[in-house]
């Protein structure tokens, strides 16, 4: 992981398309600028996550609880 240390208004570059600005901080919380191309989705960690967990929850399969053998 890279750690990088920066002060309000300044940014970080991710390659040429994403930029990355520390908008303002409040006690314990930053505010953050994303700006990148609409082809490339940024999300919030926790986020992310529950939308991965919910994708992998099995479908239901209404023939298998019909209690028939």
């Amino acid at each position: 992981m890279l750690v990088l240390t920066r002060k309000f208004g300044e940014s970080i570059t991710i390659g040429d398309d994403i930029k990355i600005t520390i908008l303002e901080s409040k006690g314990k919380y930053i505010r953050i600028g994303v700006e990148a191309p609409r082809n490339i989705a940024v999300h919030r960690q926790d986020i992310d996550q529950h939308t991965q967990e919910k994708s992998q929850v099995p479908e239901d399969d209404s023939s298998s609880k019909t209690g028939r053998k």
